[in-house]
This record gives structure tokens, C-alpha cells and sequence, in this order.
């Protein structure tokens, strides 16, 4: 089913084709990330929208909510994606054809008004191409990590680029925010551009010969199998879990520009700290954890540091408290996002890689923006305080850490070296395992 010239045998693997999924896979998650509204468009966005538009913390939320629809609805991009190519490619002419839309959305961007609903219905318009280049990026590290046995390798590579963006981020949002709009809308056009470059030469894949009616067909059985994947519904419930506690993220942006007296710059030297952080737990996971420990524990010990930065925010009181606490946030919630990361992988059926990540992630994407509009509404309208929210918060991603051991043995019981170790056989059994 993989169109990838990967090989699915460990001891065959090819070091060239390697090397160039690996570029591939960096560029398109440093691309996707750098280049969304949520990320390197999120500082002066949400300047925009306080300062010059003066919307509540409810509205600004909400912004971020509907604009990100697209991303709720991942899994339809991920059936198209999987079961009908475009020019015999599943993965290639999807990665292109998005980034170079997604570009020309933001250059859109540059000319739009600074109104409300105009700003929101032009991200949510490049939301869209994102997500086409995002799911088939997200499928191709499926299937690459499926044919190496090593999700936690993979992934913790993946949030190390994901945290190495908020470090270009953080100083880089900063300035933008406190320049005009249109070079932030430029500058993000230009990340996701570097995309196309990269998915033209070094991304090979088979070309595949369809019809309509085997098209079809595919597509049914792409369904058939992600229904029948009991492990992956039982993950994602659990992600889900994870990621509906209260949010945020809307709140504390309010707290460090009204209560801490911070600018823009100060807002991106705090995120610059958190990326910092951030990058040293995706190694730590990724060169240690993984390699020495079963998932479960992992997810148990990466859950309960999530858990403890969360507490954090309870001292969110001066500069010097928020350089701190954003520090060492950046350390625990990314060592539990890339635990809930290495889950996704394991948990998603082999063949289904762009349906089943993206199911996962559109777990994600919709309870994570979807508590911060919920977060933000809490103050706003109830004026729930804000150590209130904190502490409402980390209780239900304690749950979390508790109902670890619910989860499959079959995919949390297993460290990657597990899987490597046991040579070509068991390098394909994870594809009848995990939809069982």
C-alpha cells in the first residue's frame, strides 16, 4: 500500500532514501509550523485583534477556533489523500500543490483588511491548503516510521523541528507584532514556500497506475479499516481526554500584556525560553526515552511533567516568575506532546497512514483551540479567576496520567528498540496488530 521507496525491512533499508525522507519530513513539519496563523502569525494576530481591533479574550480565542476549521475535519483530507492520487502520487503532487496554495493565501493575507471577518474567513481559507500539505506530511512520517519500527525516533524529530520553530518564533513573532501586519503575512509565505523545493527533489515515490472504480473501491476499504482499528479509537479517546481540560493559552497572552506590562518582543522572548526548552525534552525523549522505556511509562512520566508545568501558572506573577515557568512549560508540555505524539503512530493502521494520523490529530486540533475559546469564555463571561482555570486545568490532565494504564498493552508495552531488534518479521506486524 506505502508508495514510499522506504523499505519495510529494517536490514534492506536504503541510507540515501533515508537521508532524503528525513529532509523531507523536516522541512514540510518546519514549513507546516512556522507558516500557520497559530505559530509564527500568532503574536501579531493576537495584537492585532486586542490592540487595534479591541476584542475580549473570548473573541480572540474564537478567531483562532473557527479559522482552524479545517483542521477538525483532517481525516476527509486524509482519506483523499490515501485513497485517491493525483498524478499516481499520494504524497508528492498533494505536498506541492498545498504549499504553493498556502502561499498564495497569505500573500491574499497581505491585502486584506483589518477587519474581524475578513481576517478570519482568509485564514480560514489558508487553513485549508495547510491541512492538505500537513496530512500528507503527517502520513508520509507514518509510513516512514512503520518501516524503520521507530515512532518514537520519528516523532520525537518531529516536535524537535516543532520546537525549534517556536524558537525562531518566539524572538521573530515578537518583532513582527510590533511592525506592520503585511510583513508577518510575507514572512509566513515565504516558510511555507520552502516546502515545494524540498517535496520536488527529494521526495520519490512509485508512480501508481488507478480508475475510478478502484479509486472508489480504495477508498471504502481505507474506512473499513480505520473503523475497524479498535487501538486507534481507544488513543484517540485518550487524546481527547488529554486535550479538553480548560485552556490557556488566550488567557496567559492577556495576563503578559495587562498584568506583566510585556510587549510583543517580551511576549516572544518568553515563547523564544518555552522553544528552547521545548527542544531539549524532544531530545531527551527521542536519543533516551524511547529507547529505554515502554510507552506506557513514558506517557505516565511525560504526562505528570505536563501536569506540574501546568501548575506553573499559579505564580504567574512577575517577569521574572514568567521566564521561569514558560521554561520549564516548554520542557513538560512537550515531553507530553510528543509521548501523545509516539501514541498517534503506534496506534495508526498501516495503509491508512494520512486517514488514521490525522483522525489523531484532529483530536487534537479541536479540543486544544476549542478549550481556549471554552478557557477564554470561562473569564470573560462567569469571570472565573485565573488560578481557577490553572488549577481546573492540570486536574484533568492528571486524569489523564491515571487512565494511562487503560490503554492497549499493544502499543504502549513496547520501547522502539523492541521492534528494530527483532529484525524484518516483526517489522510488518504492527500493521495487523494495530488494527485489532
Amino acid at each position: 500500500m506505502a508508495s514510499s521507496t522506504i523499505a519495510r525491512n529494517p536490514r534492506e533499508e536504503n541510507p540515501k532514501a533515508m537521508l532524503h525522507a528525513s529532509i523531507v519530513i523536516i522541512i514540510a513539519f518546519l514549513g507546516t509550523t512556522l507558516a500557520q496563523p497559530e505559530v509564527l502569525g500568532r503574536i501579531p494576530l493576537q495584537n492585532l485583534l486586542k490592540n487595534e481591533l479591541h476584542v475580549d479574550r473570548a473573541a480572540n480565542a474564537a478567531f483562532f477556533f473557527w479559522m482552524g476549521l479545517a483542521w477538525y475535519f483532517k481525516p476527509l483530507f486524509g482519506i483523499v489523500t490515501d485513497a485517491f492520487p493525483v498524478f499516481g502520487s499520494r504524497r508528492k503532487s498533494y505536498m506541492i500543490g498545498g504549499a504553493v496554495l498556502a502561499t498564495l493565501s497569505w500573500i491574499a493575507i497581505y491585502f486584506t483588511p483589518h477587519r474581524y471577518s475578513p481576517l478570519m474567513w482568509a485564514c480560514t481559507l489558508l487553513s485549508f491548503f495547510m491541512v492538505i500539505t500537513s496530512t500528507v506530511a503527517g502520513g508520509y512520517m507514518v509510513e516512514t516510521a512503520q518501516a524503520i519500527s521507530g515512532s518514537g525516533r520519528l516523532t520525537s524529530m518531529r516536535n524537535f523541528v516543532e520546537q525549534f520553530c517556536y524558537i525562531i518564533t518566539g524572538p521573530t513573532a515578537g518583532f513582527l507584532g510590533s511592525i506592520a501586519f503585511g510583513w508577518t503575512a510575507l514572512s509566513c509565505a515565504a516558510a511555507i514556500f520552502l516546502v515545494v523545493p524540498a517535496t520536488y527533489w527529494f521526495l520519490h515515490e512509485q508512480q501508481r497506475k488507478t480508475n475510478a472504480r478502484e479509486l472508489f473501491d480504495q477508498a471504502g476499504k481505507q474506512l473499513v479499516k480505520v473503523a475497524n482499528a479498535k487501538t486507534m479509537w481507544a488513543a484517540a479517546g485518550f487524546s481527547a481526554l488529554f486535550y479538553c481540560a480548560p485552556g490557556l493559552a488566550t488567557a496567559v497572552f492577556y495576563k503578559q500584556q495587562n498584568d506583566l506590562l510585556l510587549n510583543t518582543q517580551g511576549q516572544g522572548t518568553l515563547q523564544f525560553l518555552s522553544g528552547v526548552f521545548g527542544v531539549l525534552a524532544a531530545i531527551v525523549y527521542g536519543v533516551y526515552g524511547c529507547r529505554r522505556f515502554t510507552l506506557r511509562t513514558l506517557l505516565m512520566v511525560c504526562l505528570g511533567f505536563g501536569t506540574a508545568a501546568n501548575l506553573g501558572y499559579l505564580f504567574y506573577t512577575s517577569v521574572g516568575n514568567a521566564r521561569l515557568i514558560e521554561s520549564f512549560n516548554g520542557f513538560g508540555y512537550t515531553l507530553a506532546e510528543v509521548a501523545m505524539m509516539d501514541l498517534a503512530v503506534r496506534a495508526t493502521p498501516a495503509g491508512s497512514e494520512g486517514l488514521g494520523f490525522s483522525l489523531m490529530m484532529s483530536v487534537r486540533n479541536l479540543m486544544l483551540y476549542g478549550s481556549d475559546w471554552f478557557g477564554s469564555k470561562l473569564i470573560e463571561t462567569y469571570h472565573l479567576h485565573f488560578n481557577t482555570l490553572v488549577i481546573a486545568n492540570s486536574s484533568t490532565t492528571f486524569l489523564a496520567v491515571l487512565l494511562v494504564l487503560l490503554l492497549p498493552k499493544v502499543i504502549v508495552m513496547a520501547k522502539d528498540t523492541d521492534a528494530a531488534n527483532a529484525g524484518a518479521e516483526l517489522s510488518v506486524a504492527p500493521a495487523h496488530i494495530i488494527q485489532e
